[in-house]
């Protein structure tokens, strides 16, 4: 008798079983897709008016660039101050909500950039962001 218990314990295991994995792994995934769509049924019904006039906001990018000299150029355009003003304002009384990207020379002047950024807040435009070339 302790031979044939020898024999058993050489051989090893040779292979595992994924069945009861693979079952676990489906159950799972059935219960959380039915409380998936539980969680959905559950949120506040609300129904919503209806307006004429409704509709998405629209963008108006404006392209700005100061040259070293402290040139002004929007969308590829030279433009002074007021041209700049009544650009932006007419925008937004189309109903634009207006954004700017500004873009400078890097030997233009502190100065000149800061007063392009003034002409465009006392326009009132709010979203700014500044045009860099990234680094290789």
């Amino acid at each position: 008798m302790a031979s044939g218990a020898a024999e058993y314990e050489d051989e090893g295991i040779t292979g595992i079983n994924v069945t009861p994995l693979v079952d676990i792994t489906l159950v799972l995934l059935i219960i959380f897709m039915v409380t998936a769509s539980y969680i959905v049924k559950e949120t506040i019904e609300v129904e919503l008016p209806r307006a004429a006039h409704g509709g998405e906001t629209v963008q108006k990018t404006f392209a700005l660039l100061v040259t070293r000299d402290g040139k002004s150029f929007l969308n590829g355009v030279p433009v002074d101050d007021g041209a700049l003003i009544s650009e932006v304002q007419k925008a937004r009384t189309a109903g634009e909500d207006v954004q700017a990207i500004v873009g400078a020379d890097k030997n233009a002047t502190h100065g000149a950039v800061t007063h392009l950024l003034d002409v465009l807040k006392g326009a009132g435009v709010t979203k700014f962001a500044i045009q860099i070339e990234k680094q290789p």
